[in-house]
Order: C-alpha cells, then structure tokens, then sequence
C-alpha cells in the first residue's frame, strides 16, 4: 500500500477516535516514508491525543530540528516538554524558538504563561503584551488562559488595567 494511502486510513480513524488503530496504521509505513516530516506530523496528531508526552516531545523535537522555519513544532515540542519534563525545560524550547520566531504571537503568548506560572509576572506582562501586539486574538485568550490567571489577580489587585 502507498504511503498516501496508509495516511487517508490514519485520518479516518483519528476522526474515529479509533487511536490504537491510527498508530498500528503509522507503523505500517516502511522507511524511508515512516521517517518523512509529513507521517511524524500524523505521529504528533496520534500521540497528542494519546496524551504520550514524552514520545510527542521526542518528535516533535526531530520535527523542529528538522524544520527550523517551523514555528508550530516548536511550539508543540514545548507543550508536550512542560508535560512531560517541566515548564522550565519547555521555557528553553521556547526562547530558542523566540530567537528563530520572533515575531510569532504563539511563541511569545507561552512564554508568558510559562513566565508566569514561575511567578515572573513582569516579564509574562511583556510577553503577553507583545503577543497581542503581533495577533489581537490572544487578548482574548489572556483573558482566560488558567495559566495567567496570577497576572490577572496582581493586574486587579494594583489597580492596573489588565492586559
């Protein structure tokens, strides 16, 4: 069976919520296509909703790596890191990401949040701030994020407007 084949069945069964199935069926792919940036991303999509931090860590970081322009699997390299390790490793992921990606609004929002769950609340203001500059959507998101929430307690307990 071709490669795009196996991938239609993995879609079909991620829409099924049929995860076993969708895994089995990635690890039908013979190499070299079991190894392209392309079935790893279908490899994220399973295992993100496996909830397999440590495996999605792992490539997601082979994506990155792979794909430096990405800023996507950076992004998902930190989320399934914090899970799987801690915020404070997955805040190295990010700034690394920052430097390649500065101007991306996803990159800069989570470094707020993880600024934030460290009690680093200066540094999350400007990190949200920033991200909200680059993409109005996250004002919104800011104002519900769990992980901000102690911005918002110290932005309502100083008087100051918040962000």
């Amino acid at each position: 069976m071709r490669t795009d084949q196996h991938l239609t069945h993995v879609e079909g069964y991620l829409a099924l919520g049929m995860l076993a199935e969708a895994a089995a069926e990635l690890d039908r792919i013979p190499p070299p296509d079991c190894d392209t940036v392309t079935v790893l991303d279908y490899r994220l999509s399973v295992l993100q909703a496996q909830e397999n931090w440590p495996e999605l860590a792992r490539i997601a970081s082979i994506i990155a790596k792979r794909t430096p322009h990405d800023a996507a699997a950076w992004v998902t390299w930190a989320y399934a890191t914090r899970r799987a390790v801690s915020i404070v490793e997955a805040e190295k992921i990010l700034y690394e990401a920052s430097v390649r990606h500065p101007d991306d609004a996803t990159i800069q929002f989570n470094l707020g949040c993880y600024a934030c769950q460290q009690g680093k609340l200066e540094a999350a203001r400007r990190r949200v701030k920033h991200a909200i500059l680059l993409d109005p959507l996250f004002k919104e998101t800011a104002a519900t994020d769990p992980d901000l929430a102690p911005l918002r307690e110290s932005t309502e307990a100083d008087g100051t407007k918040p962000s």
